[in-house]
């Protein structure tokens, strides 16, 4: 109870400085130089939006942006207690080579999709209940992704 209550705390006096800066922050966008508003606004308009393909239950718990090209979301179930990543194309044309990979290093599991796709890469779907993820996509050479994230409590693994 008590870690409750100090996150509380903390949760609250971070939600008092975001609105002070939010309240101060038209003064510092007119001071801000036009080019770097523009590429702030270009890498916001670059991330691509979760599309659902994991299937119901999964909720978005990490991503990373692909430069301009997309994004790549890991998300996870906790009914089933799997992980889920999908590989995102901020704008689909032409198809171009992705990857969407997710695995786990004890013992070494990795499962992926790769291929020419003109929309997004996944989903690929693995059952990490307790463990720390490594996760990545690709779309046409440029790659993101985080290792050894999202981890979960081996704890949960205990019947």
């Amino acid at each position: 109870m008590t870690n409750i209550r100090r996150a509380s705390a903390i949760g609250a006096a971070v939600t008092a400085t975001a609105c002070a800066a939010v309240a101060l922050a038209p003064a510092a966008v007119a001071a801000e130089p036009t080019a770097h508003r523009a590429t702030a606004a270009a890498k916001a308009a670059a991330a691509a939006t979760y599309n659902g393909a994991c299937g119901g239950g999964y909720s978005v718990v990490n991503s990373a942006q692909i430069g301009a090209q997309g994004t790549v979301f890991l998300t996870y179930n906790s009914a089933t207690g799997k992980n889920c990543v999908v590989t995102v194309r901020t704008k689909p044309g032409k198809a171009v080579h992705m990857t969407a990979s997710l695995g786990f290093a004890s013992p070494t599991t990795t499962v992926t999709d790769t291929g020419y796709y003109t929309t997004y890469a996944g989903p690929v779907h693995l059952d990490a209940r307790g463990l720390c993820v490594t996760w990545r996509g690709e779309i046409a050479g440029e790659v993101a992704g985080k290792n050894g994230t999202n981890c979960g409590s081996p704890a949960a693994n205990r019947h």
